[in-house]
């Protein structure tokens, strides 16, 4: 699973052959959840002030993350995206 980003010891992730909807995976210490393209929590627990920050992160890159999602899907490397600074 490609890393695409990693800010704050949250590191971001995302599959090449996963299942729709979109959405990608952040992992912070012992949690993990999968978001949506809206920064919602799918699935998983992840604790509330790092589920903030990722929420911003998305609100900031969703078009890197959507472009990310349809390389993906298409098997193609990935592009990093900038993290929270």
């Amino acid at each position: 699973m490609p890393t695409i980003c990693m800010f704050y010891g949250i590191i971001i992730s995302m599959y090449y052959d996963d299942h729709n909807p979109p959405h990608f995976h952040a992992q912070f210490d012992d949690f993990e959840a999968i978001f949506n393209f809206e920064g919602e929590i799918l699935t998983g627990d992840f604790p509330s002030g790092k589920k903030r920050l990722v929420a911003a992160w998305v609100e900031i890159h969703r078009d890197e993350l959507a472009a990310n999602w349809k390389l993906a899907k298409a098997g193609q490397a990935l592009y990093r995206i900038d993290p929270i600074k």
